[in-house]
């Protein structure tokens, strides 16, 4: 009966305090538009400078292929000089020059080459324009041969197939993850700073001195929080399946599931912040320090974690945020695949226990 009436106070504090309904409702809502449009990996339209120094059929067969290319924004230069300083501008990416001998030596033995020159300042992005252009070359080269009636000798018959993002969208990598990201802040901050409110205004000190147990003062602040936070979950779901397109092919059960186990380890944490904190700046700056930096950097969000060095891979075993998002991007791009879902969750599961233990422990029915 008295959990009862916790719980109830505190959805009605959660209708008198705006504050609440928009760090779980309209928080992900902003954050799923912004990473959702503004954050991509995908290399499109990228702009290219060609370089032909002795134009004929050969060479404009050739980069028409860049103009009928997705990847590609060509830019036609008359020389090198010219290629270099829009380069250096910032104005393309890279450069593409065919010889005034291209042509002749096409048809050598040796065969014709052509220069690629890339800016490696952003190392991802010339990786893959310099990828680009040589598929684009070896594309070119077999509908040469092709319409020429021959076949074209390659040594290696490299037959490509890609599993679960056949469509090679980042977006479908990207927002499942930032889910966990999403659900970290949500949980994080709903409990840490709307406890240390309390804690601010007295009203805490009011609810030592009744009859009510700590256990069950902190379950009315973990229910009503828990509820608010999976109604968050489930917008977060539905802007990701309906507004960006991706595929959900694994079980929604399980998606739920791991997603309250994830945020119940999130609330343990917010739980534990307030109650050593006990102020809203603080707080609010522990909580995004401790739960949100460590979810978006070392969760493999978006830096691969087996690229790291090995002694931060051994420290993202203690982010809970990293085994939510193996969970969510398997569920999402490959399905219920339980090797990965059964160790996370069983993963997520002692997180949660452990924090929301350690918040019961560290919670004294006293002022000091």
């Amino acid at each position: 009966m008295r959990l009862r009436g916790l719980v109830r106070k505190e959805f009605l504090q959660i209708l008198r305090d705006p504050s609440s309904i928009a760090i779980a409702f309209l928080m992900p809502l902003l954050l799923l538009l912004l990473f959702g449009y503004g954050v991509s990996l995908d290399a499109k339209n990228v702009p290219i400078a060609l370089v032909v120094e002795h134009p004929n059929a050969d060479t404009a067969s050739f980069t028409a292929s860049f103009q009928q290319s997705r990847y590609f924004k060509p830019l036609f230069v008359s020389n090198m000089r010219q290629a270099r300083s829009v380069l250096m501008s910032g104005r393309v990416h890279g450069i593409v020059r065919l010889a005034g001998d291209f042509s002749s030596k096409l048809r050598s033995r040796d065969g014709a080459a052509i220069q690629v020159i890339v800016n490696g300042v952003d190392a991802n992005t010339a990786r893959v324009v310099q990828g680009y252009v040589q598929s684009l070359w070896s594309l070119w080269l077999e509908q040469r041969a092709t319409s020429a009636g021959h076949k074209l000798a390659i040594p290696v018959d490299v037959r490509q197939r890609v599993w679960f993002n056949s469509e090679l969208r980042s977006r479908n990598y990207l927002v499942p993850g930032l889910l966990a990201v999403i659900m970290t802040l949500i949980g994080a901050l709903l409990t840490a700073m709307v406890v240390a409110r309390e804690w601010e205004r007295g009203t805490m000190e009011a609810l030592m001195v009744t009859p009510v147990a700590m256990r069950e003062i902190l379950l009315g602040k973990l229910i009503p929080y828990f509820v608010l936070g999976m109604g968050g979950m489930c917008l977060s779901v539905g802007m990701t399946l309906w507004l960006f397109d991706v595929p959900l092919r694994g079980s929604v059960l399980i998606l739920f599931v791991a997603a309250a186990l994830f945020l119940l380890a999130a609330l343990g944490m917010g739980l534990l912040i307030s109650i050593l904190a006990k102020n809203q700046f603080v707080a609010g700056q522990a909580a995004i320090i401790v739960t949100f930096l460590p979810a978006f950097i070392l969760s493999g969000f978006i830096f691969d974690i087996g690229s790291m060095p090995p002694f931060v891979q051994a420290l993202t075993h203690v982010i809970a945020a990293r085994y939510f998002v193996a969970i969510l991007q398997t569920l999402f791009l490959a399905g219920n695949v339980w090797s990965v879902i059964i160790p996370n969750a069983l993963a997520l599961a002692a997180m949660a226990a452990f924090f929301l233990l350690l918040s019961r422990r560290m919670a004294r029915k006293r002022l000091d």
